[in-house]
């Protein structure tokens, strides 16, 4: 089985849309995404994820569930170091480098910084059970940190592909997840550029046991054959795919 998980386009924040580049990198993505053998889609109900869904969907004269619970990660914490109230992430590295829970993949979220915002650990437990229902109607049953799956079930499902638009930040926590990594760590260290294309596959090496695999994390080869440039809502320095 194979899960893809796609950052929306460049995002226009103040006015909950896409930037006209936004539209461009959309339709550009619709091209790569129309190629694909796709059993369901799964998407952000915010606009800019939708956005950057609808020429996909279109071409391919399908629709999308949308999931709450892919929305963006926006649960505001202080910064400890510029004192800032902002996204939980993108945090200073000479802050949190130090602190031992961020790199915990099973409890990172009990981290004291996030009591200023007791919504975060809840979106945390929705993810993971929106995650896990899909799989689950796949034969994926979550056991600790990998999956028990129906062999029956499973069996030939290597092209078995479900696609999620949604964010940067849900993206991370989705496949931090999945892969056994704290998201929080992913978000701080990973850059997901505007429509990039990140490609997760269930691995069964053994009978009734899986564990996902990353193949591409951050993909923007759509956007660098096309010659469309890489925004830099993704990193703080210059982003480019070489």
């Amino acid at each position: 089985m194979r899960l893809i998980f796609i950052r929306h386009a460049e995002p226009d924040y103040e006015n909950d849309t896409l930037t006209a580049k936004g539209f461009r990198e959309a339709e550009i993505l619709s091209g790569r995404v129309s190629r694909w053998d796709v059993d369901r889609f799964y998407c952000s109900p915010l606009p800019r994820a939708a956005l950057t869904a609808k020429p996909s969907l279109d071409k391919m004269g399908r629709s999308a569930v949308m999931c709450d619970w892919l929305k963006e990660f926006n649960y505001y914490v202080t910064d400890p170091t510029t004192g800032r109230v902002k996204v939980p992430w993108d945090f200073m590295p000479q802050y949190w480098t130090k602190e031992e829970l961020f790199y915990d993949h099973r409890s990172w979220y009990r981290h004291p910084l996030f009591d200023e915002n007791p919504e975060y650990e809840q979106a945390v437990y929705n993810m993971w059970e929106g995650l896990d229902g899909i799989l689950a109607q796949y034969g994926y049953t979550r056991h600790e940190g990998y999956y028990l799956c129906d062999d029956e079930k499973v069996k030939d499902d290597d092209n078995t592909t479900v696609v999620f638009f949604a964010h940067l930040g849900a993206n991370c926590e989705a496949m931090g997840y999945l892969l056994g990594i704290s998201p929080l760590v992913l978000q701080q260290s990973t850059c997901l550029a505007p429509t990039s294309v990140s490609i997760l596959n269930a691995e069964k090496r053994t009978p009734g046991a899986a564990m996902f695999r990353a193949q591409v994390i951050g993909s923007t080869s759509h956007l660098e054959n096309a010659g469309e440039p890489l925004s830099r809502y993704a990193a703080f320095s210059d982003i480019h795919d070489l």
